[in-house]
């Protein structure tokens, strides 16, 4: 695929409603923006795979949360062998869901979306946790939850172990609140992956890469003034002053009273260094 083609799909998925979208497919358009001239038809044939295999393991109706998840942690860290990685953390390939599978390792968030991806081809609902630090998926009927970590192979996590990761995250003295609980969105999902990678390309300096990570941020939250606002200080600083005046007429659209005149003063900022 072009690399047009792929944004174009991307800008697609922006317009559907949230619980319609396919996490993994989107990773991948979203991973091969990176990489336009990658075929995508292996991975997808390995997502399938990890579907399959989980379907061909019986899950009995007692405590079947609880064997869900063991069943879920099997098939992708035993079977497929899918761990965090903790020698090469910040390796731009482990948020990239292409570079997940093909290395079998990865960032909480890249390795949770395939979780995300076998465990609702069954039917199961699986959900993200936004938690601090620390991507987390819970399997869930009405009645109860079980938390898995992806990083440590699908380990179940309980109390005192979320509370642990929480004070190694924001100090001894944070303590759980229930928003660190809540489900994500399938696009907070996309973003959080995304974020990694932006902020590790801005920390290195590439400015240029990260505008381009930005794109297909917004194309697949298109109504989002934050996305667009970083979108327009990224493309002023690269000179691309009318790409930068287009993101802020955007943002305008989208803005609420206290983020106008800010956006507006930026406007003019801008506006004046076009020659």
């Amino acid at each position: 695929m072009r690399r047009a083609e792929i944004l174009s799909a991307l800008e697609s998925v922006g317009l559907q409603p949230d619980e319609t979208i396919d996490l993994a497919e989107v990773a991948l358009l979203l991973a091969a923006l990176d990489q336009p001239e990658a075929d995508l038809a292996p991975y997808r044939r390995h997502l399938a795979q990890l579907a399959s295999n989980l379907a061909d393991i019986e899950v009995s109706e007692n405590d079947i949360l609880g064997e869900r998840a063991a069943a879920l942690a099997y098939v992708m860290a035993e079977q497929h062998g899918y761990a965090g990685d903790r020698r090469t953390y910040d390796d731009l390939l482990n948020a990239s869901l292409m570079g997940v599978i093909d290395r079998r390792k990865g960032l909480p968030v890249a390795l949770g979306i395939l979780y995300l991806h076998a465990a609702r081809a069954q039917g199961w609902r699986a959900v993200g946790i936004n938690f601090p630090g620390h991507f987390l998926v819970a399997i869930e009927d009405d009645d109860e939850r079980v938390i898995l970590d992806p990083f440590e192979g699908g380990t179940q996590v309980d109390l005192p172990r979320l509370q642990m990761m929480l004070k190694t995250a924001l100090g001894p003295d944070a303590e759980l609140q229930p928003e660190f609980y809540a489900s994500m969105t399938n696009r907070g999902v996309l973003l959080r992956l995304q974020n990694n990678i932006k902020k590790r390309v801005l920390d290195a300096g590439d400015q240029a890469r990260a505008a381009s990570v930005l794109e297909g941020m917004l194309a697949i939250a298109p109504e989002l003034p934050d996305l667009w606002r970083e979108a327009a200080e990224l493309r002023a600083e690269l000179g691309e002053m009318r790409s930068a005046l287009q993101a802020l007429d955007r943002l305008l659209q989208l803005a609420d009273d206290s983020q106008r005149s800010e956006a507006m003063a930026l406007r003019r900022n801008i506006a004046t260094r076009i020659n």
